[in-house]
């Protein structure tokens, strides 16, 4: 089976050093997990070997022999292949299954003059998905699939070639228990095949599932590289990860329960992905949003954001029935939105640090003419930056360059001068790790003890039970059960997200 040595490994970007000298071995055969606090240098090591950053220095042994990886193209011939966590960036979602996985074909039959054997296409991606046991027509059009099922279409791309090594960059994050079993069904035979996994996930307790060794990388440097057995715990590993022992104790005190701030009666979109809600939030208070994925969460989140339009049912902030028909509606009335999808709806990835801090908030920034104070612009930036501990170069360096953590930081900074009394978290943990989540605790809980209400959406039921004061439990697009968190558990929080009654009970 294939081995891969990264030896001295180092990238340095401009007032940053994103790797130093990191060693690094994968085999064919095994699932190695990569886990580092974000920032640590995972995804910089990752695409490095995948070739998308060929601005590195030290060597990488393939087989025995040195190679020279500086482009996907020279990754892709060596038989490495890397699955993004945004799977939807790597299809095109007009096309059907099996054009998708069959990309390569398809280009280039066009280029040889437009004449494609559509049967032949179809009965490849077809026995791809068979061998993957991965139950998809390839006639069916990528955009009407779910996202593990995209996932599902990616990494089949990926195996139909010559795959030795299969990079996962947070491949569960967006899924659900029952897809990540499925997916892990995948990782296995993929092993059994002789196909090297290299899996990155903040999801700990799932490296003991599917994992073989593990390599912990902080600040830019390997920490250490071991067998998982059983005498390693998460709590060791969070500690190599931040270089510290690590509290999960949330503090939420100091806070007082105000006036009613938001209270929704019968509210429905108008496809009606949710219907029926009936909830409240007062100020100080913290009320989350609980249920499995696919529950309705995001969708009532932005159903209360404005972002489907027209309402049907009744709103009522601060006392007085509104209508919040847009986005723009919303922040008018003093909400805030923090999306699960943070790369696609939360951020602008091109833009640098001092833009995003700054669009809901403008205004602030406007001259006479709408001409921007830039002064007044950056030392805003710059004060939130420190504030949140966002780790850059610069407000000048693009969003898209910083870790995972740093986005989220910079899309909930964006609105903490908005004026917003109410603050809509969806999934605001999403593919960060342990030392970041408690910073975004933290800083929720001061929203809280600031007086804003806080609603916070969540499929980790952990998070719920440590986080909230009170929780709406969802199920197919409707809340299922109230519950108040100190007088409740994890047990009776899956038995009403599964769609159970109190006459089960």
């Amino acid at each position: 089976m294939s081995q891969i040595a990264m030896k001295d490994i180092s990238v340095e970007f401009p007032g940053v050093k994103a790797l130093q000298q990191v060693d690094c071995d994968f085999a064919g055969g095994r699932v190695k997990a990569l886990v580092g606090a974000n920032g640590a240098g995972k995804s910089t090591l990752m695409k490095v070997l995948s070739g998308v950053n060929s601005n590195y220095t030290g060597q990488i042994v393939f087989d025995g022999q040195p190679v020279e990886i500086r482009s996907p193209g020279d990754a892709k011939k060596l038989g490495i292949e890397i699955v993004y966590q945004e799977v939807d960036t790597c299809l095109v979602p007009n096309l059907s299954v099996g054009e998708n996985i069959m990309t390569e074909y398809l280009v280039y039959g066009l280029k040889k003059g437009g004449v494609v054997n559509w049967k032949h296409l179809h009965r490849e991606a077809a026995r791809v998905l068979e061998r993957l046991h991965v139950p998809l027509d390839t006639h069916t059009l990528v955009s009407s699939l779910t996202l593990a099922q995209k996932q599902m279409v990616v990494i089949a791309r990926a195996a139909l070639g010559n795959c030795k090594f299969l990079i996962l960059d947070e491949p569960t994050a967006p899924l659900s228990q029952k897809e990540t079993q499925k997916l892990f069904d995948l990782v296995r035979q993929l092993k059994d095949e002789g196909v090297g996994v290299i899996f990155i996930s903040h999801r700990l307790d799932e490296l003991f599932e599917i994992c073989d060794s593990i390599t912990v990388l902080r600040d830019g440097r390997l920490i250490k590289a071991f067998e998982l057995d059983e005498s390693v715990t998460i709590p060791s590993i969070v500690e190599l990860m931040l270089g510290r022992v690590y509290n999960e104790a949330i503090d939420k005190s100091g806070r007082e329960t105000g006036e009613l701030l938001l209270e929704a009666r019968g509210l429905a979109d108008r496809e009606h992905r949710v219907s029926g809600i009936d909830m409240t939030v007062r100020r100080g208070e913290i009320v989350g949003l609980s249920g499995l994925v696919g529950a309705g969460k995001t969708e009532l989140c932005k159903t209360l954001f404005g972002a489907f339009g027209r309402q049907e049912g009744e709103l009522l902030l601060r006392g007085k029935s509104v209508r919040v028909e847009s986005p723009a509606a919303a922040v008018k009335n003093g909400m805030a939105f923090i999306p699960e999808e943070r790369r696609k709806e939360g951020i602008l990835v091109g833009e640098p640090v001092v833009t995003n801090l700054s669009l809901a908030t403008l205004g602030k920034h406007t001259r006479m003419l709408s001409f921007i104070n830039r002064g007044s612009e950056n030392r805003a930036a710059e004060s939130k930056v420190e504030d949140l501990k966002i780790k850059t170069p610069s407000v000048r360096q693009r969003v898209g360059l910083l870790s995972g953590g740093n986005q989220q930081k910079v899309t909930i900074g964006k609105w903490l001068d908005s004026g917003a009394d109410l603050y809509i978290f969806d999934e605001p943990t999403k593919g960060i790790d342990v030392g970041a989540k408690a910073e975004v605790y933290r800083l929720i809980v001061e929203l809280a003890r600031q007086g804003k209400g806080i609603i916070y959406a969540s499929s980790e039921q952990s998070e719920i039970m440590g986080l909230t004061d009170r929780v709406y439990v969802m199920y197919s697009g409707k809340i299922q059960k109230e519950l108040i968190t100190a007088k409740t558990n994890e047990a009776e929080l899956l038995f009403y997200s599964t769609g159970g009654t109190k006459d089960e009970k």
